[in-house]
Formats: C-alpha cells, sequence, structure tokens
C-alpha cells in the first residue's frame, strides 16, 4: 500500500524539475496526478508514462480561468481532488536592485510575482471547494529564500516570503477542512528558468559551471540536492495518516544550508 492510496493530485509546474520529482512520487504513491504546465509537451511525456494514472494540463497559473479548468478537468477525470500542490515558479538571476535596469524592474516583479505569488493565491482559489469536499490539503513550493537573504535577488526573495505569508494565512482561514503547508527546498539541481523580463528565460542558473560544487560546499551535508531529494516532503505532508496534525508549516529539506557554519582555521 502507498501513502496516497485512492487520493487525487493537482500539481502545477510539474513538468519538470521538483514538480515532475513529485508527480513521479505521487504515482508511486497510489495517487492519481493532474500535471498542468505552460509547456504541452511536458505533460504529454509524463502521460504516455504513466497511462491512465495522470491527465496532462496546458495552463498558466496567473489565469484564474485557466486554474479553474484544471481543476474541472481533473474532477472529470478522476472524481475528486484531495491535493493541490502549489509549485510552478521562476527565478531572478540573484541580480541585486542595484544592478536591475530601471526600464525593466516593473515588468521583471510583475513577471515574477504573477507566477510565484498570484499563482498560489489563484491555484488555491480554484481548488477550494473540491478540497474542501474531501479534507483535503494544500501544499505549496516556497524555497530557503523565504527565510532568509542570499537564495536569490530581491524580487525572487519577496515572492518567497510571500509564499510563507500565503501558507500561515490559508492555514487559518482554511481550517479545519483543509491542511495548508509548504516544502523550503535548498539548493536544488532542476531547470528553474528566470524571468523573460530581463531575458534570462534560455537558461537555468543551475547550469552554470561550478554550480553543484558551491552548493555542496554551503551546507553540512556538503550535497546539492536532486529533485528527487524533494519528493518525500510531499507524500509526507499529503499523507492523511502521517500529517493530519500538520498545517500552517513549512518544511525545510536545505542540507542545513541555513545554519551558520563553524568557521574552521
Amino acid at each position: 500500500m502507498g501513502w496516497l492510496d485512492g487520493q487525487v493530485a493537482l500539481v502545477t509546474g510539474g513538468g519538470s524539475g521538483i514538480g515532475r520529482a513529485v508527480v513521479e512520487r505521487y504515482v508511486e504513491e497510489g495517487a492519481r496526478v493532474a500535471v498542468m504546465d505552460r509547456v504541452t509537451g511536458r505533460g504529454d511525456e509524463l502521460k504516455a508514462r504513466f497511462g491512465d494514472k495522470l491527465i496532462a494540463i496546458s495552463g498558466d497559473v496567473s489565469r484564474l480561468d485557466d486554474n479553474k479548468r484544471a481543476v474541472a478537468e481533473t474532477v472529470t477525470a478522476f472524481g475528486r481532488l484531495d491535493i493541490f500542490v502549489g509549485n510552478a515558479g521562476v527565478f531572478d538571476g540573484f541580480i541585486p536592485l542595484a544592478d536591475l535596469p530601471e526600464d525593466r524592474v516593473a515588468a521583471a516583479c510583475d513577471e515574477l510575482f504573477a507566477v510565484n505569488v498570484k499563482g498560489c493565491i489563484l491555484g488555491a482559489k480554484a481548488t477550494i471547494g473540491e478540497l474542501a469536499k474531501n479534507s483535503g490539503c494544500m501544499i505549496f513550493t516556497a524555497s530557503g529564500a523565504g527565510f532568509t537573504s542570499a537564495g536569490g535577488g530581491v524580487i525572487y526573495t519577496a515572492s518567497k516570503h510571500a509564499v510563507f505569508g500565503i501558507v500561515r494565512q490559508l492555514a487559518v482561514e482554511l481550517g479545519p477542512n483543509i491542511r495548508v503547508n509548504g516544502v523550503a527546498p535548498g539548493g536544488t539541481m532542476t531547470d528553474l528558468r528566470s524571468v523573460a523580463s530581463l531575458s534570462l528565460e534560455d537558461r537555468s542558473q543551475f547550469s552554470i559551471p561550478g554550480t553543484r560544487e558551491r552548493i555542496a560546499a554551503g551546507n553540512p551535508l556538503r550535497l546539492a540536492l536532486e529533485p528527487s531529494d524533494l519528493a518525500g516532503a510531499y507524500v509526507f505532508l499529503a499523507s492523511r495518516a502521517n500529517a493530519r496534525g500538520i498545517t500552517g508549516t513549512v518544511v525545510s529539506v536545505d542540507c542545513g544550508s541555513t545554519l551558520r557554519m563553524m568557521r574552521r582555521s
């Protein structure tokens, strides 16, 4: 038996990176999964792999109608919705405020917050009704950048602090019928892209040579995480048997990177 037997999940940004790893683990744990992604082919690849255990939905998390359509298609396919994973996200390339071009900063803020913050709120809004029917849960992808500084530039860091606020506020508003939690990844080797407003959409920050070594050197476990290392936290928080008393919490999976490292002479 799996931890998620009989449950149905909707995962945004589920076609790549952490989202894809979550989808794969959810299916392994007995769930049926709807994958919402802006890139149609990603979801189709997963559909070909998992067959009738999965449906692929093309959509933009910054649009309420797309979120509502994703919920409707999920319920049509699987009859219910138990888990919403708000995972879609974009990055800012670590660019400091002083280096952000004046003619692009407003657009960069709008583009990044539309996905990282508004996307979470609209996804939550669209799923409340179905999740309440089944005493379901929401899980949002936060970040170590929501705990402290240096996890991104000012725009990304602000957006992930906002995700912490979303988790805490919705946990209060939606209890007792819906649990709301988050997962805060540390440095993870993904294809996370930065915003088009800064002309960075064609590359991942984690593809830069030496990134894996730099991440590993900055935490006590000396690891650069892979997406699969994060998936277990999402399974745990979605489990009715194992996390029924947990809400308003953001679980950090960061190899201890936010700890103060000892200096060795």
